[in-house]
C-alpha cells in the first residue's frame, strides 16, 4: 500500500464528539477500523484490515513514545498518549489515544483496542509538540538507532518521574 506525501502537510480536524476506533492483533496488524478512522486517515476499511497500525505513523512521532506504549500494553495495562498520525494524503491529525489490551477467555492478551479522541489543542501546541521534537532530536543525535531510542526513552521517563507521578498521571496533568 502506498501513500502520497504532500510537500506541505495540513492538519486534519475531526468532530470532537467522534471517536476513532481500531483493534489490532498481537503484532499490531489492524483487525477492525471504524468509519471515523477510515474517513480521517483516508483509507477504506478493506485497505486498512491486515495492515500494520504503523501505516499511519507520522515521522514526527518519537520512537520512545511508542516503546512506552508497547511496553505498557504488552504488560497487560492500559495507556493514554498524545499521538500525531499521518493520513494517506500526507496530511496529519492529532489524537488523544487510550490503548488497552484485549484478553481471551484464559486472560491472555490476544490483541489491542484503541479509542482516540480530539486532544486538547493548547496541550498539543504548547507542550507535546516541543517535547516530542526534543525526543526526536535525542533519537537522531545517535548514530545507532537502538542507542538513540534508549536515550530518548530515558529522557521521557526522567521527565515524567521528575514530577514524582506515573506516566498516566503525567499525561492527565497536562
Amino acid at each position: 500500500m502506498t501513500r502520497a506525501i504532500t510537500p506541505t502537510q495540513h492538519e486534519i480536524f475531526f468532530d470532537p464528539d467522534s471517536f476513532i476506533v481500531s483493534k489490532t492483533d498481537l503484532k499490531g496488524r489492524i483487525t477492525y477500523a471504524n468509519r471515523v478512522f477510515c474517513e480521517v486517515a483516508g483509507y477504506s476499511e478493506e485497505e486498512l484490515i491486515g495492515q500494520p497500525h504503523s501505516l499511519i505513523r507520522h515521522p514526527d512521532m518519537p520512537r520512545a513514545v511508542f516503546k512506552l506504549l508497547w511496553d505498557t500494553i504488552q504488560d497487560g495495562r492500559e495507556v493514554f498518549a498524545y499521538v500525531k498520525n499521518m493520513a494517506r494524503s500526507g496530511d496529519y491529525y492529532w489524537v488523544f489515544a487510550h490503548v488497552t489490551p484485549s484478553f481471551d477467555s484464559n486472560l491472555k492478551v490476544c490483541g489491542f483496542h484503541s479509542n482516540r479522541r480530539v486532544p486538547k489543542r493548547d496541550v498539543v501546541e504548547k507542550i507535546i509538540t516541543p517535547f516530542y521534537a526534543e525526543l526526536i532530536r535525542i533519537e537522531a543525535s545517535y548514530r545507532n538507532a537502538k542507542e538513540g531510542l534508549a536515550a530518548s526513552h530515558q529522557h521521557l521517563m526522567k521527565t515524567v518521574t521528575a514530577g514524582k507521578v506515573s506516566y498516566d498521571e503525567f499525561v492527565f496533568s497536562l
